[in-house]
Formats: structure tokens, C-alpha cells, sequence
């Protein structure tokens, strides 16, 4: 039992989605503690922890279930939500926000697909905290949501390399395992999404609104997770990466397109762009749109913020050409080596940005195109640059 709990406590950590939560819940609530928990019949222990309040609890920290709300909603099976405990009726002379002095409470259990309680999703501070409202309890809902289907995920990838699969066994893996990325986690993501966009259409302070733009940039992150580890499980698990070209539409309304998302959750960095497209290409706009949000993506998280992201489009000796540059840091020789590779993801200091599949996907998305995806990297910029057949 104590191994299954570690396994399980090490699958949630291994998702880098957590971090990103526990960041936009502390952000939406004010709140200064926020965790995810495996929770039991007689433990409790912390998977991941965002502590701005020295609560003390690191990683893999336990308390003793009993003295935790979150001991009642994996009996119930429902939320506890406290804006203020000195006048909530039900929790002001309980026991748990006297034995850890907090007056703020939110928990929302962790429900797998199939049914299984696996913990929680909770944040508390030593203030009160307005909790009790729509927004907040669906948003803490839909990372629950996104919790739970994500590590059901994780567990039935670790389980299919655990095993010896035949080739229908792996057949019905691949069409589960994408179902569910593509249905199961893009349904919370897509509410997320629409709630964030009818929020930010009513009037807001300028805290809300940069709270807003944060989670919009979040929910654009997981977005562009979930098409990555779906490419990379169909090119796994067989299918690779498939192209409906097109050789009519322009590229660059595509091109602006995902500029206009990446700015609209980094709405602080400046983004240049110019075009000198004189025809159409027969392209995946879908494919290429994913590629260049990669690589965009990838500009805004290890660019200089001070400096303008330069993105330049031109058609030139028969060859289609996009290139992304940033200023900053250059990259490692020995971390060039291996950029393409899956998986890899640079720097330590970098290691909470995603799974390390973007620039993968990118380069994969490339060489479908008959093209290529080169990369250069010194003191002065780091530019990437994607080349194709334009006839």
C-alpha cells in the first residue's frame, strides 16, 4: 500500500501542469498555500506544493489525515469551500483551522475517470479569502477535472511500458490514450478558456486583469500540451504526423493568428513581425500554425523580456523560409546537440516549462513539409528557422 501511494505521489509530481495550477489558484483566490494531495482513509501527503506563507509543508510532507478538512471531502466526495472562518457557523470552532491558524479554505476532491478518489486540490491562508463565488469553485473544479484525467493518463502510459503488448493491445491503447487527450482533457481546457473570455468581457481591476491574462496564457500552455503529447503518442504508438495541404489560403492570416493568441497571455512582450509572401504554398496551415505557436512559445520562455521577439516570413529561390528569433542567453553548444530530440528540455532552471516535446513536434512537422528546422544560437540572438520546397 505505502509503495502504491509513492508511485502514485511520483506520477502527479511527473505532470507539469500541477506547477501551473497551483500558480493561477493562488493568483484567482489571493490565497498563499495551495496543494495537490494523495489522500487516503489514513494518510495524507502533499504531491506538490506552491508555499508563499512558510506553512512549512515541502514536497512529500505528510499531516495526519484526521486533522485535515481534506479528511471530509474524500468521505463526502464534495467540496469544502470557507471565506472566513471567525463567521462560518459549520468550521469556526473546528478543530483544523485552530491547530493550523487559517481562515481561508478551499478543497476540491481529485476524481479519476473511472471513479477512484485520489486526493485533493486545496489552498488555504491565514487571511480571509472571497472563495464563494461561480468562477472560483468552477475553475478549482476544471483543475481538479484536469488532474485527475491527466494522471489516469500517466498511470496507463506507465503500465503500457510496463508490459509486454501485443499489437491489438497496443491498437486499443493508442485510440484510449488519445480519446482521452483529445476529448477528456481538451473539454475542461475549452471551459477554462470560454470563462476566461466572458470574464474579461466585464469590467475588471488591474489586478483581475492580469490575473485573467495569466490564466489565458496558461490555458494557451496546456492547450499546446495536449497537441504535442498526442502528436508524439500517435508518432509513438503508430499513425506519425499527417498533412491536408492546402494551396490556395495565404500563410500569413495563419501566422497572425497565433501571434495574436501567444500576445493575448503575454500581452507584456513585444512581438515584430513582417511578411514578404508574394504566393500561397501548399501547406498544412493547422501543422504549420502548431509548429510556429512552438516555437513562438519557446521565444517568449527563454527570450530576453526586454527586448522584441522578431518574426520574418519570405519566399525566396524557390524556397518557403519562417524564422524566430530572440535575443538573451545563447544556447549551450552541448544543449544544441540535442534541442530536437523528445523529451528534452534544456537548462535545469527551464525543467517546469513542459514536457520538452515542442521543439520535437516542430521539427517533425518540418521534415512531413519536405523541409527543415535549423537553429542558431550566440551572444546576440537565438533564431530558429524553418525552410521548405515552395513549389
Amino acid at each position: 500500500m505505502a509503495n502504491d501511494i509513492q508511485d502514485d505521489i511520483a506520477l502527479m509530481q511527473g505532470i507539469p501542469a500541477v506547477q501551473t495550477i497551483l500558480e493561477v489558484a493562488c493568483h484567482l483566490t489571493g490565497m498563499g498555500f495551495a496543494a495537490v494531495a494523495r489522500v487516503t482513509e489514513d494518510r495524507w501527503v502533499a504531491c506538490q506544493v506552491l508555499d508563499n506563507i512558510e506553512f512549512g509543508l515541502p514536497p512529500g510532507g505528510e499531516l495526519e489525515v484526521e486533522t485535515t478538512l481534506c479528511h471530509d471531502v474524500r468521505q463526502f466526495r464534495g467540496p469544502i469551500v470557507i471565506d472566513n472562518v471567525a463567521e462560518d457557523p459549520a468550521y469556526r470552532e473546528h478543530h483544523t483551522p485552530k491547530r493550523y491558524g487559517l481562515q481561508s479554505y478551499i478543497s476540491m476532491p481529485i476524481i479519476l475517470p473511472d471513479g477512484r478518489f485520489f486526493g485533493t486540490l486545496c489552498a488555504i491562508d491565514p487571511r480571509p479569502a472571497r472563495l464563494k463565488n461561480n468562477a472560483t469553485i468552477a475553475t478549482f473544479k476544471h483543475f481538479a477535472d484536469l488532474l485527475g484525467y491527466q494522471f489516469d493518463a500517466a498511470e496507463k502510459l506507465k503500465s503500457a511500458h510496463s508490459s509486454l503488448i501485443d499489437e491489438k493491445a497496443a491498437s486499443e491503447l493508442r485510440e484510449q490514450f488519445i480519446a482521452v487527450l483529445g476529448h477528456d482533457l481538451r473539454n475542461p481546457v475549452a471551459s477554462l478558456g470560454g470563462g476566461i473570455s466572458i470574464l474579461s468581457r466585464e469590467p475588471q481591476s488591474e489586478k483581475s486583469t492580469l490575473v485573467l491574462n495569466m490564466m489565458r496564457g496558461s490555458v494557451l500552455r496546456m492547450s499546446v500540451l495536449i497537441d504535442n503529447v498526442m502528436d508524439f503518442a500517435r508518432g509513438r504508438l503508430g499513425g506519425g504526423i499527417s498533412l491536408a495541404k492546402d494551396s490556395d489560403s495565404p500563410l500569413g492570416p495563419t501566422l497572425e493568428q497565433v501571434i495574436s493568441e501567444i500576445r493575448s497571455g503575454h500581452p507584456e512582450r513585444s512581438i515584430e513581425a513582417s511578411y514578404d509572401l508574394s504566393a500561397a504554398v501548399a501547406i498544412d496551415h493547422q501543422r504549420i500554425a502548431q509548429m510556429f505557436s512552438n516555437l513562438l512559445g519557446n521565444a517568449v520562455t527563454h527570450g530576453s523580456p526586454e527586448h522584441p521577439i522578431h518574426v520574418k516570413a519570405w519566399i525566396a529561390d524557390g524556397e518557403l523560409n519562417l524564422s524566430v528569433s530572440n535575443s538573451g542567453a545563447p544556447i549551450p553548444q552541448q544543449a544544441l546537440q540535442k534541442l530536437f530530440q523528445p523529451f528534452h528540455r534544456g537548462e535545469a532552471g527551464s525543467s517546469l516549462q513542459g514536457l520538452g516535446l515542442g521543439l520535437y513536434i516542430a521539427s517533425q512537422i518540418a521534415e512531413a513539409h519536405g523541409g527543415r528546422l535549423d537553429v542558431a544560437s550566440d551572444e546576440t540572438e537565438t533564431r530558429f528557422t524553418f525552410r521548405m520546397p515552395a513549389g
